[in-house]
């Protein structure tokens, strides 16, 4: 005999006029009526699994256009025609289904089930325990994207499909990201960025599912609104933005498949919508997850890998040693120098304005000072310098004597002591992880009152802060820093070596 028992509570209507539920529907297309509530029914049957394993079937004969909502009563709910909640603890339960006519009626049926033994085994499982970290850990796990692939090569070894991105998609069926993969914090600076903000805490008591955002959600154009209700906001390419506030939602978990299914309630996703709350758990450990989403709407497998909130730091750039080196005689510059702060005369392909003495190239690069306070040129690394091997910087520079290095300038603040433009060149290292910042660990080596109106050879040696491993960025300023006053300088055969 199953230990259940069930009654009716009863049947409550109400007509809603002009209002919609937030609710995914599965209607079928048919006149539109009204729902009423004496035809609401749904049946319930009990797993051979667990007596406390229960599925509830919508068995209400109603053809029009309508969508449902199920409360299961253990803080999980539904919005699918049928709903299989599980009941670890004995107790009564209120379940209630929903029904919502295209009209903007509304009725709803609510049965009390009473579950009349604990069984923790239900939720006592590994597959459980790595995701919430067990009945103990009353806080719960808290999973994100894997925002900078630290983990994704291992989530590829191991089940040996062709994952390469936090999320990515692939054909259908594939369990594998052969269409595109995300790298490295690929969304940031893109409407998508939001993604990276979102996270996924499960716990155990309760099979609880609580989401913190910003308010905002990313998905498929295709399913966002068609099939998740979301109201999108914004739109780039088959990517959308919609309202998810994010919240307190329930989770369940079917171990007997061949990849346990993780199945949430109502619209609630795990960081970008795909169209379904149903995903398939193909790696799990304690700290790093895999997940893959059949996208039925547009026939596409998406693959998305997860791991601990803590884990989730940018990994330290390498050390290295590389030689850079930059004639400017290419449109294109062979190191990647970005101008900060430049005068309109700038250009990495300029014509020699003395092309005598030392340096009778062709071209060089022109720097303009404008009325900027810190106009610089600068090359940033994706690996730290390797200052033991290579700590020299060695340029061509032509300080013009045209400039007016004798009238003072306004400056960015009271601590700015000089007001004039300098005939100097200072060189500086410094740590871009530390951003605005960076000027506070910077290294800097200043050659002042040079010599006017020839081409000069410098060298900046950084062998005393060869033991260093936090640089990664080589700024290049001319004029002093500080102050408004214009200035034009020429820089030509740049290098860094030993």
């Amino acid at each position: 005999m199953k230990n259940i028992t069930t009654y009716l509570l009863g049947v409550l209507l109400f007509v809603l006029a002009g209002c919609s539920p937030q609710y995914s529907s599965n209607a079928s297309l048919g006149k539109i009526e009204p729902i009423t509530p004496e035809i609401l029914s749904f049946d319930m049957k009990v797993s051979e699994k667990s007596d406390n394993v229960l599925t509830f079937v919508n068995t209400t004969d109603f053809s029009a256009p309508h969508s449902v909502r199920w409360d299961l009563g253990n803080g999980s709910s539904s919005n699918q025609e049928t709903a299989t909640a599980q009941y670890p603890r004995a107790g009564e339960y209120t379940v209630t289904l929903f029904m919502y006519a295209a009209d903007g009626s509304e009725a709803s049926l609510s049965k009390v089930i009473t579950i009349k033994e604990d069984d923790f085994s239900l939720i006592d499982t590994p597959t459980y325990n790595m995701l919430t970290g067990g009945a103990d850990n009353t806080a719960g796990k808290t999973w994100v994207l894997d925002k900078y692939n630290n983990y994704v090569s291992e989530v590829a070894k191991e089940t040996g499909k062709d994952i390469k991105g936090h999320y990515g998609l692939g054909e259908q069926g594939s369990y594998g990201q052969g269409w595109w993969a995300a790298g490295p914090a690929d969304k940031e600076g893109n409407m998508m960025e939001i993604i990276y903000d979102a996270k996924f805490t499960f716990i155990q008591e309760g099979t609880q599912l609580l989401i913190a955002n910003n308010g905002k959600g990313g998905g498929r154009k295709a399913s966002a609104a068609s099939v998740g209700g979301f109201n999108v906001t914004a739109t780039d390419g088959d990517d959308v933005l919609f309202d998810f506030a994010g919240g307190k939602f329930g989770f369940s978990l079917d171990e007997t498949l061949e990849y346990p299914k993780l199945t949430l309630t109502d619209n609630s996703f795990l960081g970008y919508y795909c169209g379904s709350q149903e995903y398939e758990i193909i790696y799990l450990t304690d700290e790093v997850m895999g997940l893959r989403v059949n996208n039925t709407v547009e026939s596409q497998d998406w693959v998305f890998v997860y791991c601990l909130e803590e884990l989730n730091v940018e990994k330290p750039k390498e050390v290295k040693a590389i030689p850079l080196k930059d004639d400017f005689e290419a449109e294109e510059t062979a190191v990647n120098f970005v101008a900060d702060q430049m005068g309109d005369l700038f250009s990495t392909s300029y014509s020699n304005p003395a092309p005598i003495g030392i340096n009778k190239s062709s071209k060089v690069c022109a720097y303009d000072k404008g009325e900027d306070f810190y106009t610089n040129l600068s090359f940033t690394a994706d690996y730290k310098f390797n200052l033991s091997e290579i700590n020299k910087v060695r340029v061509k520079v032509f300080i013009p004597e045209y400039n007016d290095y004798e009238t003072e300038h306004a400056v960015a603040g009271e601590w700015i002591t000089n007001k004039k433009l300098l005939p100097q060149l200072a060189v500086k290292l410094h740590n871009s992880e530390k951003g605005d910042g960076a000027w506070e660990t910077q290294h800097e080596i200043v050659k002042a009152n040079l010599e006017t109106g020839k081409w000069l050879s410098l060298e900046f040696d950084f062998s005393a802060v060869k033991d260093r491993l936090d640089f990664d960025k080589i700024v290049i300023q001319f004029g002093g820093e500080g102050h408004a006053a214009p200035g034009i300088f020429f820089l030509d055969d740049f290098s860094f070596d030993k």
